[in-house]
Parts: structure tokens; C-alpha cells; sequence
């Protein structure tokens, strides 16, 4: 009979000691109670919010400096919303330092004219060239003797 206690007696040892640890790991929360209700704080990072039993459950407001770091943060993110926002709206479009660089049509026409001059004399050129290479006999070349 003292073989079967000895296992139980070790099993229940082992038991009272891993319980608390998880109830550690698991307890995010604790509450203390006041004269007006009650104060929680995350055990984690420190915070503290302040709770009233209200129609039998308890609501908790953030306290007023994680109020305004909560605010803050609401803003920063709306700012960079809003940018996203102009950034998406703007892709496909021209920025305006380009937009406003932009040569007038008649600016374009003219600098068209010149390229068309340019081309056209060009062309001219190499067939010119072309041509004299036709009139031109190749010499029979000599080879060198050395």
C-alpha cells in the first residue's frame, strides 16, 4: 500500500508546485480595491486604469497621462494616413515640379521642326555617302612584301 502512496504523494507534490507558476504566467491583471472602486494595473507593463462596478460588471477608464499617449498616437497615425493617402492619389500624375516644367505646344512644334531639319539633312548626307562609295572602284589590294 506504501508503493501506491508514494506516487500520488510525488504527483500532488509536483502539482502544488506547477500550478502557481501558470496562474503567473496567466495573471495579466490585478486589482485592487479603493474607496470609490478599483484600481487595475497590467503586470506587465505597469499601467494602471481605474474601474467602477457598474450594474454588476466592471468598467475601467484609462488613466488621464495613457489617455493622452493614447491620443497622441491616434494623431500620429491619422498623419500618416492622410499621407498615404496623397501618396496614392498622386501616383499616375505628374509632380509639379515636371507638370510645371512642361514646354509650351508651341515650344514642342518648334523643337519637332528641328529634329525634322536635322533628319531630313541626315538622311540626305548618308545617301550622299552612299553614293560616292558606288562611283568609287575598289583598288585590288597588293599584298605587302616583305
Amino acid at each position: 500500500m506504501t508503493r501506491t502512496l508514494v506516487p500520488f504523494a510525488l504527483l500532488a507534490a509536483a502539482s502544488v508546485l506547477i500550478v502557481p507558476a501558470i496562474a503567473q504566467e496567466t495573471t495579466n491583471y490585478s486589482l485592487e480595491k479603493t474607496s470609490d472602486g478599483y484600481v487595475r494595473m497590467n503586470n506587465k507593463t505597469g499601467e494602471m486604469s481605474i474601474c467602477h462596478e457598474k450594474l454588476g460588471q466592471l468598467a475601467c477608464k484609462v488613466a488621464a497621462e495613457e489617455r493622452t499617449l493614447y491620443e497622441e498616437d491616434i494623431a500620429d497615425l491619422k498623419a500618416r494616413v492622410a499621407k498615404l493617402e496623397d501618396t496614392v492619389a498622386g501616383i499616375g500624375k505628374l509632380p509639379p515640379l515636371v507638370r510645371d516644367n512642361l514646354p509650351s505646344d508651341e515650344d514642342f512644334e518648334k523643337g519637332l521642326s528641328y529634329m525634322e531639319k536635322f533628319m531630313r539633312r541626315f538622311m540626305g548626307l548618308a545617301k550622299e555617302f552612299e553614293g560616292d562609295n558606288k562611283d568609287a572602284t575598289p583598288s585590288p589590294s597588293i599584298p605587302q612584301k616583305t
